[in-house]
């Protein structure tokens, strides 16, 4: 009986207490929650509940499990394995809490500062992003070294691994020199403000908005919802536009090729008026000027403003095509034309008419003349 309800008590009660445990930091954080709603610290701890009962009942069992006699022939792999689960949930509860509190810290700089100043907001989501999958990692690295620290093989090697730390530095640094360069290329671009989350970019004739940016590559989604994955060193090492640098304002140009006799004073009231009707356009600047001639057609060019690069495209063609059918339907004369000559017909030797350019430049039509019957 005693075989039965030893081990039934330990292992029951270890569970049975970090259940009521968890139910009991679980609602002090949902009371907090309710009580500070203007930061999510409190409802982001919450994710932090599993690891935090795992860590908890791995903990007692660690304290415990030799009072339950189970395995005891197996006493030290049964050790070592909760050792192993406990180092397990504690960097996972770690990893938890430093994303609820940078996730916090940035949300509250974001409130902040989103409406003064959303370049500076996006630079920081970039770093706070960057930060975290280092935090990650660092955690990680340590978790797995812990976990290996615990068999005592592992340790009696600790002499000669570090002795031969140096030289596998590198050989692993001259081995993956690609990717630490990406990584170094990674931190630049987070802290350099070179390119951020959100920001929109030309990369290769691509147009696109920064999706993603990690240690080693970045996302640009395009605007027919594609995805182009780059290494970020290829942004520290070649020249690329960035659209949002500094403020998101932008001017836009919009041609046209029109005939000579375009109204252009009429084209500038006209294109007064598809602004005001555009709600993309900010009301900053708008201009029309003829930029370049030729001997058929003269090229218009009109200057528009947005407040971002998605309304400056929304005025483009918002412009570009209620210009034309202004002129269509109330100019038409004003759109290109190719320029003909009627045919003029001279008679020949042998009777047939050919056409004939007259001395002034024009076409002249000269009378049939009937051929001769033989």
């Amino acid at each position: 009986m005693e075989t039965i309800l030893r081990p039934l008590i330990v292992v029951g009660g270890s569970v049975l207490l970090t259940l009521v445990v968890g139910w009991a930091t679980d609602l002090l954080l949902r009371k907090a929650d309710g009580r500070h709603p203007e930061t999510p610290l409190w409802g982001l701890l919450r994710r932090a509940r599993i690891p935090y009962q795992v860590m908890l009942c791995a903990a007692l069992l660690r304290g415990s499990y030799v009072e339950a006699q189970v395995f005891p022939d197996h006493r030290s792999a049964v050790g070592r394995l909760l050792t192993l689960l406990l180092i397990g949930s504690a960097a996972w509860m770690v990893i938890r809490i430093a994303a609820a509190i940078v996730e916090t810290s940035y949300s509250r700089y974001a409130h902040a500062h989103a409406q003064r100043n959303p370049a500076r907001v996006r630079r920081v989501r970039t770093q706070v992003s960057l930060i975290m999958r280092v935090v990650t990692a660092v955690v990680g690295v340590v978790a797995v070294a812990s976990m290996l620290l615990t068999f005592p093989a592992m340790r009696a090697a600790g002499a000669s691994l570090l002795a031969s730390a140096g030289i596998l530095g590198i050989v692993a640094g001259v081995a993956a020199q690609s990717t630490l360069s990406n990584m170094f290329a990674g931190f630049q671009i987070a802290f350099g403000d070179m390119v951020r989350m959100g920001d929109t970019v030309v990369v290769d004739g691509e147009w696109g908005t920064v999706e993603e940016i990690t240690l080693t590559y970045l996302t640009v989604r395009t605007w027919d919802e594609r995805r182009i994955t780059m290494p970020v060193s290829y942004f520290t090492s070649k020249p690329f536009e960035n659209w949002s640098r500094g403020t998101p304002q932008m001017t836009g140009t919009v041609f046209w090729h029109l005939d000579h006799t375009a109204p252009l004073d009429r084209m500038r009231e006209r294109l007064r008026d598809l602004l005001r009707e555009c709600p993309a356009w900010d009301g900053r600047d708008y201009n029309l000027t003829v930029t370049e001639t030729t001997q058929n057609t003269m090229q218009v060019r009109a200057l528009v403003t947005a407040k971002d690069a998605d309304d400056i495209w929304t005025v483009r063609v918002t412009v570009r095509e209620g210009m034309i059918r202004w002129l269509a339907e109330e100019h038409p004369y004003a759109l290109p034309r190719v320029n003909t000559a009627d045919a003029v017909l001279r008679p020949s030797r042998d009777g047939v008419h050919r056409p004939r350019r007259s001395s002034d430049g024009g076409m002249r039509r000269f009378p049939e003349h009937p051929t001769k019957s033989l």
